[in-house]
């Protein structure tokens, strides 16, 4: 693949962990950025053996590859650099500000207090390079009491109002499945990154541009939201994980599991019917308009029930197919086998040192009608070396900085 990448010739620094940040600056990578991981080194153990260091993603179970990588930190990788850096200490500091001034960004998802201890921010930076920009992605900001807090995605659904509007009316709360708010935020956080960006390449002087994780998640919840702020309207749970307003939208029992049936418009009410040949829906005073249709949403489900529990769920995908909005509902294995993923081009294999192929998820952008290329996530400090040399540290000079635990 030869694609003009947009992204190719940036340079991103980024002191980076686990998943909201790493997933953001992976499309970076994969848009063709050069994203620097910095990460750190590993420790002399008890036995004089160096443990440790790293991104602790590369040691989040329960899968591993042959030398301890975890598949888990390929997730979040893909087309990344290695660059292992003590932060923390002088020599550390020394490099990466030499780094930081051939650096277009400077990226983190650290603790909210962290970023200035650290010399993140654009005050410490922009004496060696007044165009940079510094991105920051902390759990609850950097300028309130709660800087120093950590925190996850799960509470963030949590504070949020998502495990309250999560499963069926009258049970406990639930998270959503996957970890949405750390993906949703890491992407909001590199849509900042490049319209500062895009500025500083215009003005030729950077800024610091923030995002959190609390921020985001509260800012999604959107049109819920600005009902119960403007007319006091609480969105609740509802049945079938159906939409609070657009009936029928839910799930429905075919033979042979459960699929997603979503009438949002009048227009799809009417297919669904003629489709199925039940007109007398059509014609039922109880569901004759969408207000009727939510108002009696208990009686439609256990008609529709009984109609779709008659044919398996492949039936009703093929009679309504590109006519009314219709899906199964998928376990993960399905999902991911689902040959449509191989169709569309959204599964990749990628070549590590550890195993010679892993199977990976394609970029979810196109250029030029194709996917973005991938490569496999760096071994810790893979890039160190060459990084070094290309700052004008030789052999001995990385050597010692080795030696010391700097690097």
């Amino acid at each position: 693949m030869s694609l003009n990448l947009p992204l190719a010739g940036f340079r991103i620094i980024s002191a980076e962990q686990y998943g909201a940040g790493p997933y953001g600056t992976m499309h970076l990578a994969q848009l063709g950025a050069e994203v620097i991981k910095i990460e750190p080194p590993r420790k002399d153990g008890p036995d004089g053996k160096k443990v440790g260091g790293g991104d602790t993603a590369r040691a989040v179970g329960p899968h591993f590859l042959s030398k301890g990588e975890s598949l888990y930190f390929q997730a979040f990788n893909l087309n990344k650099k290695s660059l292992t850096l003590d932060l923390r200490s002088d020599e550390g500091q020394a490099i990466f500000r030499k780094l930081a001034a051939s650096s277009d960004v400077v990226a983190n998802n650290m603790r909210g207090d962290l970023p200035e201890k650290l010399g993140l921010t654009y005050d410490a930076v922009k004496d060696v390079n007044p165009a940079i920009v510094c991105a920051h992605l902390s759990a609850y900001g950097r300028d309130n009491e709660r800087t120093k807090w950590p925190g996850y995605d799960y509470l963030m659904q949590a504070e949020a109002g998502y495990c309250a509007l999560t499963g069926e009316p009258g049970t406990e709360p639930q998270r959503m499945g996957l970890s949405m708010v750390d993906f949703m935020t890491g992407t909001i956080f590199t849509i900042g990154l490049l319209a500062a960006l895009t500025d500083a390449q215009r003005t030729g002087k950077g800024r610091d541009v923030d995002t959190d994780l609390l921020s985001a998640a509260v800012h999604q919840t959107s049109y819920p939201a600005l009902w119960y702020m403007n007319e006091a309207d609480e969105t609740a749970r509802t049945p079938r994980s159906a939409h609070p307003t657009a009936t029928p939208s839910q799930m429905f029992k075919a033979a042979d599991g459960w699929m997603f049936v979503m009438c949002q418009l009048p227009k799809f009410w009417d297919i669904l019917t003629q489709r199925m040949g039940r007109n007398d829906l059509l014609n039922d005073a109880r569901f004759a308009t969408n207000a009727d249709r939510l108002a009696n949403r208990a009686a439609l489900t256990e008609l529709l029930d009984a109609e779709f529990s008659q044919k398996p769920m492949a039936h009703w995908q093929e009679l309504l197919a590109g006519l009314v909005p219709v899906a199964p509902v998928y376990e993960l294995a399905d999902a991911m086998d689902n040959p449509w993923l191989q169709t569309i081009g959204m599964r990749d294999t990628v070549s590590h040192p550890d195993r010679e192929s892993i199977d990976v998820l394609a970029s979810p952008i196109k250029l030029d009608g194709e996917r973005l290329p991938n490569r496999a996530a760096p071994l810790l400090g893979a890039d160190s070396d060459a990084l070094l040399d290309e700052l004008g540290y030789d052999a001995d000079a990385i050597a010692s900085l080795r030696a010391s635990g700097i690097v």
